[in-house]
């Protein structure tokens, strides 16, 4: 569609307007790891990833133990964002990322209020 632009992995991905910063990579090839900063009791963990390139990556958090596969394309940037609201976020860690190295990625960490719950009983 004329006048739409295509997510880049020129920058980082972007995260919601009333998140606030605790890490950040640009463009990299291969394994990396972002540390991040400590954050408020009761926020959120919010991980946003963009990688380019026939492959996967795993993406993992420590120390919260959680981690996340991203197939990537080999024409277009895939991007996907996850939040993360489990006990020991508040904390500092470090984003570790898993990937082939025809596989190109840029990572960004924010931290806020989670946007929403879960009823009791799912997942």
């Amino acid at each position: 569609m004329p006048g739409t632009t295509q997510p880049s992995l020129q920058k980082p991905p972007e995260l919601d307007p009333d998140a606030s910063l605790a890490g950040r990579q640009k463009v990299t090839t291969g394994n990396g790891s972002i540390p991040y900063s400590k954050g408020k009791k009761g926020d959120a963990l919010t991980i946003a990833v963009s990688c380019q390139g026939k492959g996967k990556i795993t993406v993992g958090v420590r120390p919260v133990q959680v981690s996340f596969p991203l197939e990537c394309g080999a024409d277009q940037v895939s991007t996907v964002s996850n939040e993360f609201a489990l006990s020991g976020v508040e904390r500092s860690g470090v984003v570790s990322v898993e990937a082939f190295s025809a596989v190109r990625w840029s990572l960004t960490v924010g931290r806020g209020a989670p946007t929403e719950v879960d009823p009791p009983g799912a997942g």
